[in-house]
């Protein structure tokens, strides 16, 4: 004799009502509107106060020295009388082309040499060899070494070589103390590149050139334009290594020795330094907008990798 078993009776062989599972109600989007409203406002903010004396500085070097001295710089905006005098008499006068001409013939090929040797030496560090920590840490003490220790002896062996008051003299200089923080930035970018790539590529039959040309410098470009960038502002902005390198020399100086020696001026001379000032100042601005994106992925890729 079978028992059967009865099935538990279903909701709906009852009579009860089902219940549906409750909605659930996305959050409201409201707070996350408003961080990226602040966020939006603040940098804003930043970007006003970084940008109010550039633009404060450009307008009074279009205004006449009346202008200058009898109202703000503000004021153009409701009396906008300009006059580019001001670039006319810098050129003219106080040779601010030449000037021009030495800063970019100093900045431009210590961009370039300082880039160049310091990704190598990058790479050369981020392989594996015996005593690569001591290279290491003989690159690490050379950034603790102050530049203004070796001036004088510079200097005198500079003389020696009959170098002295030329632009090669500053780019000697410049690169040499540049290098060992540019080989530190690069090596911990090229270090994050996984070895596998570099493996296959010897399996290839790649040598080390074809590697560095092929791979390398194309993974690099981001920290390459980084540390660019920061050589060039250094390079640009430098005022003691040209004053006393290039000093005595038949050169016209740097826009930097050239806008210090028109501070001590007065009259005529305060409008001239207003646009020598921003001609110095316009160049850097440029190249740091536009190559902003750069800066941050290299500096970031670098830090983090």
């Amino acid at each position: 004799m079978t028992t059967d078993t009865a099935s538990p009776p279903t909701p709906t062989q009852t009579g009860a009502r089902t219940e549906e599972p409750a909605e659930i109600t996305p959050a409201k989007p409201w707070p996350r509107k408003l961080g990226r409203l602040t966020l939006h406002i603040v940098v804003v903010l930043f970007m006003i106060v970084w940008f109010t004396p550039v633009l404060g500085l450009f307008i009074s070097s279009i205004r006449t020295k009346t202008a200058n001295a009898t109202s703000g710089w503000w004021e153009f905006v409701l009396n906008p009388v300009f006059t580019f005098y001001n670039y006319r008499q810098a050129f003219d006068v106080v040779g601010i082309g030449g000037s021009l001409s030495t800063s970019l013939a100093i900045a431009v090929p210590t961009t370039i040499l300082t880039t160049l040797l310091a990704t190598m030496g990058g790479y050369a560090l981020a392989q594996r060899f015996k005593g690569r920590a001591v290279v290491y840490l003989l690159l690490i003490a050379l950034l603790v070494v102050p530049p203004q220790v070796t001036l004088v002896p510079l200097l005198r062996a500079f003389e020696v070589v009959g170098i002295n008051g030329t632009i090669p003299a500053v780019w000697l200089y410049q690169v040499g103390y540049t290098v060992p923080f540019g080989i530190f930035l690069v090596r911990g970018f090229i270090a994050s590149i996984p070895q596998e790539l570099f493996e296959a590529a010897q399996l290839d039959g790649a040598s080390s050139l074809r590697i560095f040309r092929s791979i390398v410098i194309p993974i690099s470009m981001p920290i390459m334009a980084s540390l660019a960038l920061m050589q060039f502002l250094w390079s640009w902005n430098d005022l003691l290594i040209p004053l006393i390198f290039l000093g005595g020399g038949d050169l016209s100086a740097p826009l930097t020795v050239q806008v210090a020696g028109l501070v001590q001026t007065t009259g005529e001379g305060e409008s001239m330094l207003l646009a020598a000032a921003f001609i110095s100042v316009a160049l850097p601005l440029v190249l740091i907008l536009s190559m902003q994106r750069f800066f941050v992925r290299g500096v970031l890729g670098g830090a983090v990798k």
